[in-house]
């Protein structure tokens, strides 16, 4: 099948290339782009006004399938994933059982091969049943597909245990991401330890959870030579940390999450639940050193933390309700409001982070239009204007930090292997 896609501004930052063209798509590839395609297609996509970027790669999704199907399963998370220009996604291990054996990951993989309607990618834990306490089989692990490593919703508190993890995934050259909290300084906190913990009377999780634990897995990787992925950084000084790790030519990425660049602890003043993370939402300072780390790269990659969860497990107390938001189909259109809307970031740098970093980080081998590579393309009308509404979610939960909001930018096609695989109405 041949699809054209007529007069959108491509954003291509891989291949240097911001400007209006038209893109070909053929037997699944990129065929061609240029200023006027003659060609012609089966399918012809308008994209006059509209941006053409690389499908999104979210290395950070709970698609909580197995053991949790009434959150989220594959099926429904890879649509949501699609819904939003997301065509490739790395599911987070936290599963019931954990992938953190052969067995259960060719499970998963199986559950993959039959009801995804996006590209999964699987992650393993670092610790068998995610417990801190031994290490898994990286080798093993590698084996059965999995392409990084991470206790993801927790952190291995012994060093030495977190030591011999990255040692066996260097052997194994697999990633490890680390989920940076130290539950001896976070204990039972529920908000970020400050004005607003204590104005709302809420136990507070002090910013050292994060930092110390930042530093800590910076210095093992150091001493294994392992290179380390910090997920969702939500701490001017965790930015810092890394920023001089990269500076002294360490092999350390990280990634934040669109709540973390554009919403502050002050969002808590009602007790909204939605609004509960881990880490928890911060201060304006913090918001603009996500920034900055965004803007100077710092920070490689915004990724989703899609995290699903039932009413039944919001609607509750604040102290009770559960840890997380949905963002597959908002994550976007954040970016486009709060950063490109807001001249933080052009196209291009946004696109690199949420495209070429997540490609680069995990070395796979797509988050670019070059002509060969396999066509996987988001349309997004830049100027769409849209409330996010419980309503209005493909996911199979609602639990957005967005909720009521309204956003600008919608993806109106995703293309996946060169077939059009979501089209909005």
């Amino acid at each position: 099948m041949k699809i054209l896609i007529r007069q959108g501004r491509v954003v291509d930052p891989a291949n240097g290339i911001d400007e209006v063209r038209d893109v070909l798509v053929d037997n699944g590839v990129v065929a061609d782009s240029g200023r006027q395609i003659t060609k012609d297609a089966d399918t012809v996509i308008d994209a006059a006004g509209k941006i053409v970027i690389p499908g999104i790669i979210d290395m950070h999704v709970h698609l909580r399938e197995p053991g949790r199907e009434d959150k989220e399963t594959v099926a429904t998370g890879t649509r949501a994933a699609l819904a939003g220009g997301v065509t490739t996604v790395l599911a987070m291990p936290n599963t019931d059982p954990a992938m953190d054996g052969v067995e259960n990951v060719r499970r998963l993989s199986d559950i993959v091969g039959k009801t995804a309607v996006a590209r999964v990618l699987v992650s393993g834990a670092m610790t068998l049943g995610r417990a801190g306490r031994e290490p898994v089989a990286a080798k093993d692990l590698k084996r059965a597909g999995v392409v990084a490593l991470t206790d993801d919703g927790s952190s291995v508190d012994d060093p030495e245990v977190m030591k011999a993890v990255l040692q066996a995934a260097k052997e194994a050259k697999l990633l490890v991401i680390c989920h940076c909290e130290d539950r001896g300084i976070s204990g039972r906190g529920v908000v970020n330890l400050g004005y607003m913990s204590t104005r709302l009377g809420l136990q507070g999780i002090p910013r050292q959870a994060e930092v110390k634990r930042v530093e800590r897995d910076i210095e093992l990787a150091g001493m294994t030579g392992c290179p380390i992925h910090i997920a969702h950084v939500s701490c001017r000084e965790s930015v810092d940390l890394i920023w001089r790790a990269k500076e002294k030519g360490m092999r350390i990425t990280a990634e934040t999450a669109p709540h973390y660049f554009s919403l502050t602890e002050e969002a808590l003043a009602d007790y909204d639940t939605n609004f509960k993370i881990n880490p928890p939402l911060r201060t304006a300072e913090d918001v603009a050193a996500m920034r900055g780390g965004l803007k100077d790269g710092t920070i490689d990659c915004i990724a989703s933390d899609h995290a699903p969860h039932t009413e039944n497990e919001k609607e509750i107390e604040f102290d009770r309700a559960e840890f997380g938001v949905v963002g597959l189909e908002t994550e976007l259109a954040v970016a486009i409001t709060e950063l490109i809307e807001k001249h933080v970031l052009g196209w291009p740098q946004v696109v690199e982070r949420l495209c070429v970093g997540p490609a680069r980080v995990l070395g796979y081998g797509r988050g670019h239009l070059k002509a060969g590579a396999p066509a996987d393309i988001a349309v997004v009308d830049p100027a769409a204007a849209w409330e996010v509404t419980k309503n209005g979610f493909v996911s199979k939960s609602r639990n957005s930090a967005f909720l009521g909001r309204t956003l600008k930018g919608r993806v109106t096609h995703t293309i996946l292997d060169g077939e059009v695989v979501f089209a909005r109405q």
